[in-house]
């Protein structure tokens, strides 16, 4: 009986309970429900694995998922398309990241150099891709909150940080708006270079009937209804792949091109002559505009770190920001070149409607191969069709939020079908509706422009709570107020030069 004490008291003191902290051993305990495994402790018991106590285990297990501290998980997520599958990695997201990070924006990109000169548009694009670095770096660490929660939707973190109603007013609109005119103008893009690809390749002589632009639109728009038709967001990494690889692809082409055949005759790079001042400054805030529209997209980085998995020894956000500085390292390496090379090739006569794609069939459709001209229209359809897909998931995964909301079950595949046609024929009708949203590329930017340089210096000094009068409390502060200044100075100078300037509106014309 001695010996039998002895050696009950020496497995006493060998237990976890005597050997790690109480709240220690929980969070040791407590993994994600993709991958459930529990280690020995006083939960881990024989009782645990009865049929009483199963239940309990299993409710445990359903709550919690493993991301180095107590994470809250929320069921329904398995039944949304942003975070339906967690099986996302630093691969998958610089995939995701390369095709809506480089887009139909890095076209119209040269244009803010038309009035910003050398210097001040080098200096300012530097800026803006330092800034936005930063923001977006914020977000990631964000991702994850100290209590347990992971915001994989821009909207969530919002309301985390300013309060539901607030939040929702501050965020809803411009998210929506984004990824709704994105998709919109996408559809204007890809279809319209579509009609362009099939006149190059049929030639002016060509018998067969062509098609006209509208329904190009339409050709665009079923294809994209028909790729939508994945399950969820990390289903389209294969598809976020190809966008990446088309995306590198034109903008190499297009800076290489307008490198190789030098400056065209009577390139001037001085601002137009006889501009009032106000005309000027406001000129300035569009380029400013467009330039910040060409690095939006941060309302899609929460949704794509949402579908990576997180543990304790190796928490999302450290896949995510591998994937994040090898997307913008290819980034700048293609919208940098493609901005200064196309200024210098072109100067000040880039073409406002189109930008880049434009001036190339514009300035070297004889004395460059059809091929090439072809190679990238081509190229800028498929990576619109697969951009379409990113930028349309927020409002889908809203859609369906709603839903699952109301009656508390998955939605079900027909209606995910249908609501994805929906979404499709409503961004084609407006299309077709305001063929004119593309020259409102500086106003977008400005409306986007605080979700991607305010919002999130904001929310890290409201979720964070850095000490008062802090590095931190300045740098965040200063770079929010800048931000929100700049976005109204932005809105204003859009405005004003759609309205003084004027713009070609016409609606039902595309």
């Amino acid at each position: 009986m001695e010996e039998m004490m002895e050696v009950e008291i020496m497995k006493k003191q060998n237990s976890p309970s005597f050997s790690t902290p109480p709240q220690l051993q929980i969070n040791h305990q407590i993994h994600s429900p993709n991958s459930m495994s529990f280690s020995k402790s006083p939960f881990g018991s024989r009782f645990m694995s009865t049929p009483i106590a199963s239940p309990m285990k299993k409710a445990i297990e359903n709550m919690f998922e493993e991301v180095g501290e107590f994470t809250k998980f929320d069921p329904q997520d398995d039944w949304l398309p942003i975070t339906a599958c967690r099986e996302g990695n630093a691969y998958y997201a610089a995939f995701h990241l390369l095709c809506s990070g480089i887009g139909f924006q890095a076209l119209v990109l040269p244009l803010a150099f038309t009035t910003l000169g050398w210097t001040w548009g080098i200096l300012c694009l530097c800026v803006a891709f330092t800034w936005q670095l930063y923001t977006l770096w914020l977000l990631i660490q964000l991702h994850e909150s100290d209590l347990g929660v992971r915001h994989s939707r821009y909207l969530k973190l919002a309301m985390a940080a300013f309060g539901e109603k607030l939040g929702k007013i501050l965020v809803l609109f411009p998210v929506q708006y984004l990824s709704g005119g994105t998709c919109v103008t996408l559809i204007m893009i890809g279809g319209g270079t579509m009609k362009i690809f099939f006149q190059i390749l049929c030639g002016d002589s060509c018998s067969l009937y062509q098609l006209k632009t509208i329904e190009w639109y339409l050709v665009f728009t079923v294809a994209a209804i028909l790729l939508a038709q994945l399950p969820n967001l990390n289903s389209f990494a294969g598809v976020s792949l190809i966008g990446a690889i088309t995306a590198v692809g034109y903008c190499s082409i297009i800076w290489i091109v307008s490198l190789l055949q030098g400056r065209i005759v009577n390139v001037s790079y001085e601002s137009p002559m006889g501009q009032s001042q106000a005309t000027r400054i406001f000129s300035v805030l569009n380029a400013l505009g467009i330039i910040a529209f060409a690095f939006r997209g941060h309302n899609l980085v929460l949704e794509i770190q949402g579908t990576i998995r997180s543990e304790s020894k190796n928490p999302s956000r450290l896949a995510m920001w591998k994937g994040v500085m090898f997307a913008y390292l290819v980034i700048a390496f293609c919208l940098f070149p493609l901005a200064i090379g196309s200024y210098w090739s072109y100067g000040n006569l880039i073409p406002s409607n189109g930008g880049m794609l434009s001036a190339l069939q514009r300035y070297h459709e004889h004395d460059t191969s059809k091929f090439i001209i072809a190679l990238t229209s081509l190229l800028v359809v498929i990576n619109s069709l697969s951009s379409f897909q990113i930028y349309a998931m927020p409002i889908l995964d809203n859609l369906e939020f709603r839903y699952i909301s109301k009656r508390n079950k998955p939605c079900p595949r027909t209606l995910r079908i249908v609501f994805r046609s929906l979404f499709g024929c409503l961004t084609f009708f407006i299309s077709v509706a305001l063929p004119f949203l593309p020259s409102l590329a500086g106003l977008i930017g400005g409306i986007a422009l605080p979700i991607t340089l305010a919002y999130p210096c904001f929310m890290w000094i409201l979720i964070k709570k850095p000490k008062r009068f802090s590095t931190s409390w300045y740098l965040n502060s200063t770079l929010g107020a800048v931000g929100i200044i700049l976005s109204v100075l932005v809105v204003t100078g859009a405005i004003w030069g759609m309205v003084a300037l004027g713009i070609q509106i016409h609606f039902f014309n595309p």
